[in-house]
Parts: structure tokens; C-alpha cells; sequence
């Protein structure tokens, strides 16, 4: 059985930190971060805002993306070996293609590119609000450092226009605060997804 998550949400909210929790406690688990399919800081338009736009869909290769989760899709054993991800022993007796295989999708505008909206099993977005999103902000280093006034000149519209989008699609997608505990994070969209696996054998 082959089932992918969707790790969605707001820049700083708490989505690789959440995935890096699921990695090391699902079973085959693979996963495939959006921020690896950004393009060289040469290839981002500079936007009417002033600003750099990083925080549009055209700033990443979304075609490479689609790609590299379609590789997943059709052989996760090979992507799994070829990604260094270690696989639960296959019984003699199991059919090998019985195996639960398990792909997470993390990145700020999963929802926003429609060639992906069906690929997903389950759809997660984690949400913090202005304030607290803008001081995680401010304590991150990036490569390429946030000029000033990037927060509230594009970040955080973009986001703004971003979610307004992707809550017209039909994707049902399950809400996290990104306020709570990451533990309690952690432990409800575990809880979550044990049961959904157990609804599909």
C-alpha cells in the first residue's frame, strides 16, 4: 500500500519539524521537502512589492518536484534505497507489494499547484498567527538573509493569498495550530494517521 501525506502551512509553522517527528516512526517513510526545488536566487523575479518573489509557486521547480514524487509513486523501494531510507524486513511469506510505504510532502504551497492536488491521501496545514509567525521569522537564518520589510511587504501577503486559493480547491485538508506543543502536534497527526492506514488494509 502505497500512502502520501501532505505536511502544508504557514512559513516558520512547524512543518519540517513535525515531518522530521513522522519520519523516524513511520514505517518506509520518505519524504520530499518543497524548499529542495527552489530556483537559483538569479531565476526570482523581482515583483512589484520590490521584493524578490520566493514566496510565489514560480519560484520553484514544481515540475521537478511533480517528478520526483512520481518517481516515488512507481517503485517506492527503489526511491527509499536511492534516498538512503532504511525498509522494514519483508517476511517470506508477505507479498513484498502488501508493504505499507509511506511518501511526506512538506512545503508552504503544497495546495497551490494543481498538477499534485490528487496525489495526496491525507492533507495536513499548519497554521500560527501574524505575530508569532513574523518573531519565528526573525530568529531563522537563511542563505539568501530576508531584506527588510520582506515579512509584511511579501511574506506575509503572499501567504494570505496563497491559503484564500487553497481553501477554494476541494482538497479536504485538516487544520493544525501551530501554537500547540510540537509534542501534541506530533502525537495527534501520528494518532491520525495510524488510524487512516488501519481503515485502508
Amino acid at each position: 500500500m502505497k500512502y502520501i501525506i501532505g505536511i502544508g502551512g504557514v512559513t516558520n509553522g512547524g512543518k519540517t519539524t513535525l515531518t522530521n517527528r513522522l519520519i523516524k516512526t513511520l514505517p518506509n517513510c520518505c519524504v520530499v521537502h518543497q524548499d529542495d526545488f527552489f530556483k537559483k536566487p538569479d531565476q526570482i523575479e523581482v515583483g512589484e512589492d520590490g521584493f524578490r518573489q520566493w514566496d510565489v509557486i514560480t519560484a520553484l521547480d514544481m515540475e521537478a518536484m511533480t517528478n520526483t514524487i512520481k518517481g516515488w509513486i512507481e517503485n517506492p523501494v527503489k526511491f527509499a534505497r536511492s534516498h538512503g531510507v532504511t525498509l522494514s524486513p519483508v517476511s517470506d511469506v508477505a507479498n513484498p507489494d502488501e508493504q505499507t510505504h509511506i511518501l511526506i510532502v512538506e512545503g508552504f504551497l503544497l495546495y497551490n499547484y494543481t498538477p499534485l492536488l490528487d496525489v495526496f491521501n491525507k492533507c495536513y496545514y499548519i497554521t500560527i498567527p501574524y505575530e508569532e509567525c513574523k518573531r519565528r521569522r526573525s530568529t531563522r537564518q537563511y542563505t539568501v538573509p530576508d531584506p527588510p520589510g520582506l515579512f509584511d511587504g511579501h511574506v506575509w501577503p503572499m501567504y494570505l493569498k496563497h491559503r484564500r486559493a487553497m481553501e477554494e480547491c476541494s482538497l479536504h485538508i485538516d487544520y493544525l495550530d501551530g501554537l500547540k506543543h510540537k509534542e501534541e502536534i506530533y502525537n495527534q497527526v501520528y494518532e491520525d494517521i495510524q488510524n487512516n492506514l488501519l481503515n485502508r488494509l
